[in-house]
């Protein structure tokens, strides 16, 4: 048997490498003969970077600013001239205590920086991922590390933060650095906001990001002022505030496209073809994927969901692993899913499965071995009948 298991990370838990070595020692436990290949995947989120360097990436450290300016120890991943950058693990919201969130000041800078990095390494193409981001600054600070200055009324420089920009007058990009026109630019995001309104990033993200009612009112209208001094420099009009894709990342999707000639691709197609998947999948029996839980959320382009539709499309039976499962047996089966294993199925305790991750995913896997590849050799049909 061939078996390819391409999980995401269990959130708190397990890097996507770690859940991959797991499965994979789980099934050797029951059916040591079985093949298994480790593609770990992400969706344009945490991990990312992880997924290109289990891929054959190569680490490239890089110290940049956090989202509220304090170091962070930050790193991309490159290969043949491809970068591939995380706004997570540099400006992530991750990176702050739950209780020192700063909607109003908290920047896209650090991100910038590590593209710049990319730049100056020679990299042609810069693939980036902008999932859990703790700005809501328009990519303002990802342009200004690149060599933008934002200026206000009286020439000087802005601060840091999304609030900032309300008093912006200028945008200069005149230092903006030399490979921009030159580099490829693509986002990974599955965020389909405009830039501004009840739907933009303010109101619908700035929330989740510490920002209070009035924040959002501050930030959304500090937006607008970006905007219209972002098209009036580069001459886009004010169609591309409005494209889905903009409020993305607290708007650095915006500025990614405005400013960089950015392309915005879904997250988990986007992360699929740069580790290669569709390439393991030739000969394969069975592709396991999985991620911490699975639930509504994953349906709506998490990474299982696109492994699932991928291996579906090639005729290859597909069954999840996770921490926690919600969903139904007709939804399972809408996203190509024939059956769906939970550490919650062998340990009722949620805490215990989340500090106790590893071991018991490795228990799980073993059993879906046994479901999956002993009793289909023995010629007997494959898994137990799908959960409701």
């Amino acid at each position: 048997m061939h078996v390819v298991v391409a999980p995401d990370k269990f959130k708190g838990s397990l890097t996507a490498a770690e859940v991959a070595a797991r499965i994979a020692a789980g099934i050797s436990t029951v059916a040591p003969d079985a093949t298994v290949v480790q593609v770990p995947v992400a969706d344009g989120g945490d991990g990312t970077v992880d997924a290109a360097l289990a891929a054959g990436y190569d680490r490239v450290p890089v110290r940049a600013e956090g989202p509220t300016g304090e170091p962070v120890e930050a790193a991309f991943a490159m290969r043949a001239g491809v970068a591939v950058v995380e706004m997570a693990n540099v400006s992530g919201l991750r990176l702050l205590p739950p209780d020192r969130l700063a909607a109003r000041d908290a920047s896209s800078y650090g991100t910038g920086e590590v593209v710049r990095a990319a730049l100056d390494r020679g990299c042609t193409t810069v693939t980036l991922g902008i999932g859990g981001s703790a700005s809501t600054d328009g990519g303002a600070g990802l342009v200004q590390a690149l060599g933008a200055r934002l200026l206000d009324a009286e020439g000087e420089d802005l601060p840091r933060g999304g609030a900032a920009l309300a008093a912006l007058e200028r945008l200069d990009l005149s230092g903006l650095h030399p490979a921009v026109r030159e580099t490829r630019f693509i986002v990974a995001s599955d965020v389909d906001n405009p830039l501004l309104g009840g739907n933009g990033a303010a109101a619908v993200y700035g929330p989740q990001k510490g920002a209070s009612e009035a924040d959002v009112a501050v930030l959304d209208a500090a937006l607008a002022r970006w905007a219209d001094v972002v098209d009036a420099a580069v001459g886009h009009g004010r169609a591309l505030r409005d494209l889905p894709g903009a409020g993305a990342a607290g708007g650095v999707g915006y500025a990614a496209m405005a400013l960089l000639d950015a392309e915005l691709r879904p997250g988990i197609e986007l992360m699929l073809d740069l580790v290669g998947f569709a390439d393991h999948l030739p000969g394969a029996d069975l592709v396991i994927t999985g991620e911490g839980s699975l639930d509504e959320q994953t349906l709506s382009g998490k990474a299982p969901a696109g492994v699932a539709a991928a291996a579906a499309n090639a005729d290859i039976p597909v069954v999840t692993v996770s921490g926690r499962l919600t969903l139904g047996q007709e939804q399972l089966r809408a996203a190509g899913i024939r059956q769906a294993y939970a550490l919650t199925d062998i340990e009722s305790d949620v805490r215990r499965c989340i500090a106790e991750a590893g071991p018991l995913l490795q228990v799980l896997a073993g059993r879906l071995a046994r479901d999956w590849l002993v009793e289909q050799a023995a010629g007997r049909p494959p898994g137990a009948a799908l959960r409701s």
